[in-house]
């Protein structure tokens, strides 16, 4: 089930198609039991989806990753083992025709959400199935059919921006809803970039990431994608409320996903990773739970009795997520600290602390941030926000940014 995306292995003198991502794979009838399907994805360790058909059309598309995890709950075997496998597929993947072209299929990958880039597609020819397409491969395919030409590269770049945002924005409208009082600033350096942020709401509390892929552009764009699936499949897995074990969780896949690991035969091509940030907000007890990958949490409580407070810093574990010298079973430390209404979190990654500027051209560093916060230490997360940022672009000047920026504060 290997796919190249090379320039040699792309058509050439015809546009480009859905047909070009079709893999040929597995399929189940609906009535097959799900005891039928562990079966089968335990047998086909490569098999990631798995369409559904019925009378030779597909109906749906069943996730490896969602449906071991539920099948791994307890009782789960007895009570569904038996019953149909529609209990755990997709029963509105995105379906699309061979003969669409890869234009038309990444806005509609686009609007179907981050499942369709995640879990894959499933391709038809005539009605019937065909086979299967992935997400990276479809970002593969656009990213190279426009680098076939220097004037198209731009719009490729701006295809992968459209992906990237979309896969940003079910986060950026959780935290919306959840924290009136909450600013995040996302800004890639190259129109897209190595740094994304994760935010998902829960009836007793939230989770939020933020994280610093390696790689600028299109390279760093395709890390994002990579981690921000694998923390998706690692919070089904284990919940939202140990950011410690899911860091080690996401770094597990990371290493597993681009082979980092000895014993894969020949070494590894990459060494790529992520610093990043992981917090639980507890809403009953107003605790906090963080680990940090290289990246601390800062923490200004509210004055007290007239007497200002100062920030306190959270210190994260100076170990990163993924790459090769990160030991696969390492752990993170956790912190859990209760937070006083009023409190103000902020998180950044190095693009704020390491930006060159100022009349000696130094780096803009974490002391010039604690100024600014403590200045605004009353103004809304917002303003606050846009106060750093003029701050920052100011003390910029004339040098070209050297990284993506990514900030968040919030008073939970």
């Amino acid at each position: 089930m290997e796919f190249n995306a090379s320039r040699l292995d792309l058509p050439r003198f015809r546009l480009s198609t859905a047909a070009d991502l079709c893999i040929e794979t597995v399929s189940v009838q609906s009535d097959m039991s799900n005891f039928g399907v562990l079966e089968l994805f335990t047998e086909r360790r490569d098999l990631m989806s798995l369409p559904v058909i019925e009378n030779e059309r597909p109906i749906g598309l069943i996730s490896r990753n969602i449906f071991m995890s539920q099948m791994s709950k307890p009782f789960y075997h007895e009570v569904y083992g038996k019953k149909s496998c529609i209990a755990f597929m997709d029963k509105e993947p995105l379906i699309v025709d061979a003969a669409m072209s890869i234009e038309a299929l990444t806005f509609r990958a686009v609007e179907s959400g981050e499942k369709a880039l995640a879990d894959g597609f499933i391709i038809t020819r005539g009605g019937a199935l065909g086979g299967v397409g992935f997400g990276l491969q479809l970002m593969n395919v656009v990213a190279n059919m426009q680098a076939e030409k220097n004037r198209q590269i731009m719009h490729s770049i701006d295809y992968a921006s459209v992906i990237q945002r979309a896969m940003l924005r079910t986060s950026r409208a959780a935290l919306a809803e959840t924290l009136p009082d909450a600013h995040l600033v996302w800004q890639p350096r190259d129109v897209v970039g190595g740094d994304f942020y994760y935010f998902v709401k829960y009836e007793d509390g939230w989770f939020a990431a933020i994280a610093d892929c390696t790689g600028h552009g299109v390279p760093g764009a395709f890390m994002t994608l990579i981690s921000s699936s694998i923390l998706t499949q690692a919070l089904q897995a284990l919940g939202p409320r140990d950011p410690a074990a899911l860091l080690a969780e996401v770094s597990r896949g990371v290493k597993s996903m681009l082979g980092q690991m000895e014993g894969q035969g020949g070494a590894t091509e990459s060494d790529d990773g992520m610093d990043a940030a992981f917090l639980w907000f507890d809403s009953a007890s107003r605790q906090l739970s963080f680990a940090g990958a290289r990246l601390a949490l800062h923490l200004l409580p509210p004055d007290q009795d007239g007497m200002e407070a100062a920030v306190q810093t959270l210190d994260s574990d100076r170990m990163g997520v993924g790459y090769v010298d990160t030991p696969f079973g390492f752990s993170w430390s956790a912190r859990t600290v209760d937070v006083a209404p009023g409190s103000l979190l902020f998180i950044t990654t190095d693009g704020l602390v390491d930006q060159i500027g100022g009349p000696r051209e130094i780096a803009y560093g974490k002391r010039r941030i604690r100024d600014v916060l403590l200045a605004q230490r009353r103004a809304p997360a917002a303003q606050l926000s846009q106060a750093l940022l003029d701050d920052f672009q100011a003390w910029q000047g004339a040098q070209p940014r050297r990284d993506d920026l990514t900030f968040f504060c919030c008073r939970p």
